[in-house]
């Protein structure tokens, strides 16, 4: 269960946990020139979204398949994360991998999913073999940062000349995200090519120690918070363990004048996946019903929060699963969960 403060005070400029914030400070010393201006959000309402996962090359008629699923679902964003690499955490240069999606197929992929009527968050991630990209060190920061905003550039661009609606600029880089001046730059060159919605997804333990929430329209979180020490298929029980989060958000949110996205939130069909909700390899029995039940504490314990910008499920597996086991993975694809999701997105 979580214990630390999801809203603890950073020096200088204070900082959330796990929410989509919107910051407006009045002018401060401590702030760099307005990279955001005023926080932009989605104007068609609550986000609803899926993670798309498919084949490495988006490719496939699984791929439409699975867009047209989506939207029955009552889907009206979609999610994709081109990934580059760097070999270890201490190298300083990203670059293309041979797991990275071909642009031509990423394009492509984009473009249908606007034909589907689906909004899409372009969110590229970085791939460390053998590693977390939250534990990313370079041993040349200035280097790390030049070789990032070549990365994320690439893709910013293509998010503009695309249409893409919503860009992140970066996900769990828990150990190089307190560094504002460099984060600030790479802010800067996107928004000097992208026009959209901009935002940083940060994981749990990462966003309370963030130092440019204010450069962005949206705090992001990727919401894998434990919330039961035992396996329980009890929903109230679920949405109650969401309360004191809930609250802190809140008040988050209405300190920083941000929305607070979901930019990742899922669930196992195993058994213990609201203790451990992040791990995908409990090795346990499998459990819609716990599944299903934490998806609908969820969705009943934020849809109604006006500050409360929507949720992007981790995830919707294209078929083939790509080897995982479909009735223990996080996919909710014909599984109670999709029941819930039918239940709450067609109100």
């Amino acid at each position: 269960m979580r214990t630390t403060s999801l809203f603890r005070p950073w020096p200088a400029l204070p900082v959330i946990g796990r929410v989509v914030v919107v910051v407006t400070l009045a002018a401060s010393t401590v702030l760099s020139p307005c990279l955001g201006c005023s926080a932009r959000a989605d104007p068609g309402g609550t986000q609803r979204g899926f993670a798309l996962i498919g084949d490495p090359h988006y490719d496939g008629p699984q791929i439409t398949q699975s867009l047209n699923e989506m939207v029955g679902v009552g889907a009206t964003w979609v999610q994709f994360n081109p990934a580059w690499g760097q070999s270890t955490t201490s190298a300083s240069v990203i670059a293309r991998t041979p797991q990275t999606v071909n642009d031509d197929h990423l394009e492509r992929i984009i473009a249908l999913a606007h034909r589907y009527g689906l909004k899409v968050f372009l969110a590229p991630h970085i791939y460390v073999p053998n590693g977390s990209r939250s534990a990313i060190k370079p041993d040349d920061p200035a280097a790390w940062f030049a070789s990032y905003t070549t990365f994320i550039g690439h893709y910013a661009a293509m998010a503009q000349r695309l249409g893409v609606e919503q860009f992140a600029v970066g996900s769990e880089l828990a150990s190089i995200s307190h560094d504002r001046p460099g984060w600030l730059q790479v802010i800067r060159e996107v928004r000097a090519t992208y026009d959209g919605t901009v935002l940083y997804a940060a994981e749990p333990g990462e966003a309370e120690g963030v130092p440019f929430w204010d450069a962005v329209d949206l705090i992001g979180i990727d919401a894998y918070f434990s919330l039961s020490t035992a396996p329980t298929t009890d929903a109230s029980a679920l949405q109650q363990a969401w309360e004191p989060i809930r609250a802190e958000m809140a008040a988050g949110s209405a300190r920083y004048n941000r929305k607070i996205l979901f930019t990742e939130a899922g669930y196992t069909s195993q058994e213990g996946t609201t203790t451990r909700p992040n791990d995908w390899m409990l090795g346990t029995p499998p459990s819609e019903s716990e599944q299903a039940a934490a998806y609908r504490a969820l969705l009943a314990a934020f849809s109604d929060e006006p500050w409360w910008e929507g949720v992007y499920w981790w995830v919707w597996n294209a078929l083939p699963d790509n080897g995982s086991d479909h009735a223990t993975n996080y996919s909710p694809r014909g599984k109670a969960a999709e029941g819930v999701i039918r239940e709450w997105w067609h109100r």
